[in-house]
């Protein structure tokens, strides 16, 4: 049985998620849009990765996108922590270049359910976090008619079901839209 996409996004809010692969930046920006609100993205300053918030202006108004540039990891999850606990914004996208540790973890899950804030960490590619509430892993999906489709491959999920979707952000309808793969 196919279960679509729309059954598993948004992820729940009040958690937190981990995302990691080369569109990770993409699904970020698809929850931002879905969520709506203001919009906390905390980064490690040292990151060569230069965010423009004008380059989200195809999801959200870059006037409710926030980046904050922090020293070092330690910083980013203290940040992270507080503003997901602060009911001021409705997701909190980390970029993370280290594991979170279980302690962490719990730590942004907590502040996650007490703020009422959904949050999202970027990570590397294997180093997830056991408290992660679900983990999806993002990637461009090669076709020669469509060059924004997307795969999300829901790839670890406490509600236990997974699953591999072919989806592309559709910028007139302002909403993600689930496509079938290549000849089916």
């Amino acid at each position: 049985m196919h279960i679509p996409v729309l059954h598993f996004f948004p992820p729940a809010s009040a958690r937190t998620h981990e995302v990691c692969g080369p569109s990770a930046y993409g699904f970020a920006c698809a929850l931002a849009a879905r969520l709506g609100g203001q919009t906390l993205w905390v980064r490690e300053a040292w990151d060569a990765v230069q965010l423009n918030p004008n380059g989200f202006s195809d999801f959200i108004d870059p006037a409710t996108l926030t980046i904050c540039d922090t020293k070092d990891q330690k910083d980013a999850l203290a940040v992270a922590e507080e503003a997901l606990r602060s009911n001021a914004v409705t997701l909190v996208v980390i970029a993370l270049s280290q594991p979170i540790g279980l302690t962490a973890g719990r730590r942004l899950q907590l502040a996650a359910r007490d703020g009422k804030a959904t949050g999202l960490a970027i990570i590397p590619e294997g180093m997830g976090s056991n408290a992660a509430e679900t983990r999806w892993r993002c990637s461009p999906a090669f076709d020669a008619k469509d060059s924004t489709l997307q795969t999300w491959e829901l790839i670890k999920n406490k509600s236990g079901t997974l699953g591999v979707w072919h989806v592309r952000w559709d910028t007139t309808a302002h909403r993600l839209i689930m496509v079938s793969p290549a000849g089916n």
